[in-house]
């Protein structure tokens, strides 16, 4: 394990207010960075926003405002996830920063061509505004593109194409070795499916009378970059490619891309031709969370079911909202918002769960003083251990739904242990600092799930060095909900 730890998650496309998805994917990305952090691996976390491309100029102009003005707005609105959920990253790029990220988009664009993979084609296509994509007609459902439910525009223009065809078989051979891991296998044996059907070479470029909102490709002025060069580059320009090589090489290859499900074959298979032909390492893994649909339904403004993270903070607060997010989504497959569930999930796990066992167990040390000489049992720290190999074996496996779910169990067992001891009864000091390790160890391994939750607890934690002899009473951890 290498000291130096890199994750990212996908960047946000500007063309909506953030929603439950990529919510999700901010959590997801932050509680590993978090868990990195706490094996003392120094971590770099890196979101941002994609701010170039057809669909955002369209949807500035539908909106009144100009492209900077629209993409400012709603930059800022994916940047105030940072405090809304809590998240730790260290840098939020913006593909349309000039002087982070153009540099090192138009370094890997002459890569690009000095590898001799980049040419001019006339092409006639079909491409959907939406998926900012070329699509064929066997991707189209009655005419239109399944995920958007639009007719595809068709397009005629010369521009330049990135020779993609001539890296899918070692690309598929990185992918099957595991030099290139693929998580969940469902999703590792869906790129490798797609790549051995064969990888087509991919436009790489506009025409600036078509499109002027975007980077420019270096020696041919009349032609920005599309999405691929520019905002695929994002996880490299962030780091100092092309502008601060000391620091990228640093921090890649990256440990981990976190991003969704619909944006899989652009990461496994784009991706890693764009690295391969310019010759940097590839990243390690690539994660693919699911889809999250509301109360059964797939999200869709049309329908109005639309989840707000920012509401959801309002409403419950930040904790319980990555507590739900972490233990009740599957971390690998796709997951279902319930209201219902989440306010059952609070009071469970949250008000009756942890804030019930640290009100307990804090009220019984606040008032039997100093508990300095204590040492816990056997059986704790045996019960610790085990909770921390499970969770450390879930978490690298990217399942973090069984690593919060490993964490309560320790915190079960931490309430069974005080009623079958019955402390309050004879203020038993030795099983009152049980149960007080138990916290503390506890708010160790919540910090990645819930960390404001996690610095209270330590707050009203006596400590003698590294070892709890005391504690204030915590009243009113997680209020109930009135369910």
């Amino acid at each position: 394990m290498k000291d130096n730890f890199y994750i990212t998650t996908s960047i946000a496309y500007t063309n909506a207010k953030p929603h439950i998805g990529f919510a999700l994917e901010s959590v997801q990305a932050d509680a590993m960075a978090r868990w990195n952090r706490l094996q003392g691996r120094e971590t770099f976390f890196l979101t941002g926003t994609d701010e170039h491309g057809v669909k955002i100029k369209r949807a500035a102009f539908d909106a009144g405002k100009s492209v900077k003005e629209f993409v400012d707005e709603l930059s800022d609105n994916f940047k105030g996830l940072k405090e809304a959920l809590d998240l730790s990253w260290d840098q939020f790029i913006r593909t349309s920063d000039k002087k982070n990220h153009w540099p090192g988009a138009q370094a890997l664009w002459r890569k690009l061509e000095e590898s001799g993979d980049i040419y001019w084609k006339e092409y006639k296509g079909l491409y959907c505004v939406g998926c900012e994509n070329f699509v064929t007609e066997k991707d189209l459902v009655d005419g239109k593109c399944p995920d958007h439910k639009k007719e595809p525009e068709e397009i005629e223009e010369k521009n330049l194409f990135f020779r993609l065809s001539k890296y899918g078989e070692k690309i598929a051979e990185l992918i099957k070795s595991g030099e290139l891991e693929i998580l969940p296998e469902g999703r590792r044996n869906e790129i490798l499916s797609f790549i051995e059907g064969g990888l087509e070479d991919v436009s790489f470029s506009r025409s600036k009378d078509k499109l002027d909102w975007g980077i420019p490709v270096p020696g041919h002025e009349d032609q920005v970059m599309y999405v691929w060069c520019d905002a695929l580059s994002n996880y490299i320009s962030a780091i100092g490619y092309g502008r601060d090589e000391k620091n990228f090489e640093k921090w890649w290859p990256a440990e981990i891309h976190v991003i969704g499900k619909d944006i899989l074959r652009f990461h496994a298979a784009i991706w890693p031709g764009m690295l391969l032909a310019a010759g940097i390492p590839l990243p390690k893994k690539i994660f693919v969370h699911g889809f999250v649909t509301a109360e059964g339904e797939k999200i869709s403004k049309s329908i109005g079911n639309v989840i707000d993270p920012y509401e959801l903070v309002e409403k419950y607060g930040t904790d319980p909202v990555r507590y739900y997010l972490l233990r009740d989504l599957p971390s690998d497959e796709d997951g279902d918002f319930s209201t219902k569930r989440f306010e059952e999930r609070y009071n469970a796990d949250l008000a009756n769960g942890l804030g019930n066992f640290a009100s307990r167990i804090t009220t019984l040390a606040e008032s039997v003083g100093d508990l300095s000489g204590q040492n816990a049992s056997e059986e704790v720290l045996q019960k610790i251990k085990q909770t921390a190999e499970q969770a450390a074996l879930a978490s690298e496996k990217f399942k973090l739904h069984e690593t919060v779910s490993t964490i309560w169990s320790l915190i079960k067992f931490g309430d069974g242990y005080i009623n079958e001891n019955k402390p309050w009864e004879d203020s038993n000091k030795e099983v009152i600092y049980n149960g007080l390790h138990l916290l503390h160890a506890i708010s160790k391994f919540i910090d990645p799930i819930i960390p404001e939750s996690a610095e209270k607890i330590r707050a009203n934690l006596k400590m003698d060095g590294d070892k709890v002899i005391g504690a204030k009473k915590i009243e009113n951890l997680f209020p109930r909900l009135n369910a």
